[in-house]
């Protein structure tokens, strides 16, 4: 691997956390009398950031996420529903050697919102598969 690939791969893992720590510049709320309940298997899928950087795969409780250019896995963990309408995400980041809590709404079949452990805000939109 030459080091342009390297410093690729190190500034897209260092784009995955920047979108936990940056990517809230974007959260809609939901409408008046907006009532979205998600339901378990409701997250299932894949799930980008909306800069497009990383895809998120939620599959049977297991969160892992990858660069978009390279397909390099960018972290790992588990996913719970905590209610009806609430997901806890439980990752490290395999870039920082990190470990990471989010805590997100799904706003409707297409958005979450999240906050992380450090308060940052993201918002996650559904994607289709990956690769």
């Amino acid at each position: 691997m030459t080091f342009r690939s390297n410093a690729k791969i190190a500034a897209l893992g260092a784009s995955f956390v920047a979108l936990a720590a940056l990517g809230g510049c974007v959260m809609d709320a939901p409408g008046p009398g907006y009532n979205y309940s998600a339901r378990s298997g409701a997250v299932e899928g894949n799930w980008s950031d909306t800069g497009g950087v990383a895809t998120s795969s939620f599959t049977n409780g297991v969160f892992t996420t990858f660069a978009n250019d390279t397909g390099n896995r960018l972290a790992e963990g588990s996913y719970r529903y905590v209610d009806s309408r609430s997901i806890e995400i439980d990752f490290t980041s395999l870039v920082r050697q990190q470990q990471v809590r989010a805590n997100c709404i799904v706003v409707n079949p297409s958005q979450m919102n999240c906050t992380n452990d450090a308060g940052s805000q993201f918002t996650l939109v559904r994607r289709g598969a990956i690769g």
